[in-house]
């Protein structure tokens, strides 16, 4: 009797005292909140002002998961994500009852199926297409879906890693991004694209110029396959690449040749290129030197420079054309970005790939050139679009992202990322197994490239690339739709 009235006793002065502590607390938190002046809401409504920040950070996940339609959210919705996750896992992809997307807005694309659909033993493997037949080793490129640009630094190691595996499993190419070749996108075996920003990671000198030398280092690596001059990004045209310091480790900024925990900021664009003729050159003395087919990446915006560029490679020939170009679209991806340039600067591809088609068939060029497709397309009716606008290759970043088991938690600059995905942080890149999610790399690349074939069939073609303008329509205002080829007519191949 006595030992339970000494247990009753010490937990009610335990009680007590805990009252005592939170009440001390809640008198002091209320001093600090109607004495301070940086905080308008703690100063006129103390204690419960500050459960703001916490009910507005909280406000992302309960309407992702609780409140928001399947097709209403941003960047991506619901069903796009879920899509994608089913198609990484392997978990089968048929629905029932009818679809939850309403066709009735306009800029909905609606593909024209065929009367008589391609049948299963008349359709073909997608063709490889040679990339830069006049470089020293031109790239014969067996798939029309490939995972686009993401740096080691904005990404994580197992990120890399697993991407890397995949890609080589699916038999697609793998881009660096501007961050450098690091070991981990070299592990798996994966044919590389190294990109080359405008701080030259990776292949820069004292001076922040490319450095021939690391340049023919970087390009002896028979994975490394082919390089893109990165001009701007769909995210942040205009402005280059941001790596916060918390996530510039020693090993990131070995490779990338900068200071360790400082912030990774690269200039707004190449300082030698000022011109289509130094944008020409520059190509052509990374072929040279590299040997490897060489072309460049970039938001549309203003287009005039476009024609000054196909003029000038129409009077140089047509050997001194970029092997490639990457359109991308203005609301791309990114690690991090002013929200001014995300939401309000450079073209969406929507607009911007068939101007780039088109002005390559004006000028004679279309068959130079190849055309990849990049932003927001990580469905197939997304890559099938840009098949049926003259693309012929999609890359994908978020896609893939979202492969790897990414949330769309939005903190991709804060190194917090959830899934491991983003960050640097080992205890939160514990739970990306890199074997386990390259294997839902290659099942989300495989997945796209049989749906993207079935659209195809579904339109009477026997293979993705042989979509053409006319198997599309997009919804107008008035409800109705138009084809592709009404809204952007083919142009001549060549000048009259």
């Amino acid at each position: 009797m006595d030992n339970t009235f000494s247990v009753l006793q010490v937990l009610t002065n335990l009680l007590v005292l805990a009252a005592g502590v939170t009440i001390l607390t809640i008198v002091v938190t209320y001093i600090i909140d109607v004495t301070q002046t940086k905080d308008t809401i703690r100063r006129n409504f103390p204690v419960v002002g500050r459960f703001r920040n916490l009910f507005e950070h909280l406000g992302e996940f309960f309407r992702q998961y609780f409140f928001a339609l399947d097709r209403e959210e941003m960047p991506f919705n619901r069903a796009q994500r879920s899509w994608v996750y089913r198609a990484a896992k392997g978990v089968d992809n048929v629905v029932a009852f009818g679809s939850t997307l309403n066709l009735n807005p306009a800029g909905t694309a609606i593909f024209v199926n065929c009367p008589y659909p391609t049948l299963e033993c008349d359709a073909v493997p997608t063709e490889p297409v040679t990339i830069g037949p006049y470089a020293r080793e031109p790239y014969v490129a067996k798939s029309i879906l490939n995972v686009s640009a993401m740096s080691y630094g904005a990404i994580s190691k197992p990120a890399v890693l697993a991407l890397s595996n995949g890609a080589r499993m699916a038999g697609i190419w793998l881009n660096t991004g501007e961050g450098g070749v690091s070991p981990w996108h070299l592990e798996g075996g994966a044919d590389i694209v190294f990109q080359i920003g405008t701080a030259k990671y990776g292949v820069r000198d004292e001076n922040g110029s490319i450095d021939d030398q690391k340049l023919r280092d970087v390009a002896s690596n028979t994975q490394v396959k082919m390089i893109e001059l990165k001009l701007s990004q769909g995210a942040k045209p205009g402005k280059g690449g941001i790596l916060p310091g918390a996530k510039v480790t020693a090993e990131i900024a070995m490779i990338r040749g900068i200071p360790e925990g400082e912030d990774s900021i690269s200039p707004n664009r190449h300082p030698e290129i000022n011109s289509a003729e130094d944008l020409l050159d520059m190509i052509n003395h990374i072929r040279d030197v590299s040997g490897r087919p060489t072309g460049f990446k970039a938001v549309i915006g203003a287009y005039g420079w476009l024609d000054d560029l196909f003029n000038l490679i129409r009077q140089r020939g047509i050997e001194s054309a970029p092997d490639f170009i990457t359109v991308d679209s203005g609301d791309g991806g990114t690690g991090a970005a002013p929200m001014s340039l995300i939401d309000n600067v450079g073209l969406p591809i929507k607009e911007s790939l068939p101007l780039v088609v088109d002005k390559l068939m004006h000028y004679g060029l279309r068959d130079r050139i190849k055309v990849v497709a990049s932003g927001k397309l990580i469905n197939p009716s997304d890559a099938a679009w840009a098949l049926c606008m003259g693309a012929d290759f999609v890359n994908s970043a978020r896609g893939f992202m979202f492969a790897l088991g990414c949330i769309q938690a939005l903190q991709c600059n804060k190194n917090t990322c959830p899934t491991g995905v983003t960050t640097h942080d080992r205890k939160l890149q514990r739970g990306l197994v890199p074997a386990d999610k390259a294997e839902r790399v290659k099942r989300f690349s495989d997945t796209m490239r049989k749906e993207i074939g079935i659209i195809a069939h579904s339109c009477g073609v026997a293979e993705p690339r042989r979509l053409r303008r006319y198997h599309c329509r997009i919804v107008q205002a008035d409800g109705r739709s138009m084809p592709l080829d009404e809204l952007y007519p083919d142009v001549e191949n060549a000048y009259d």
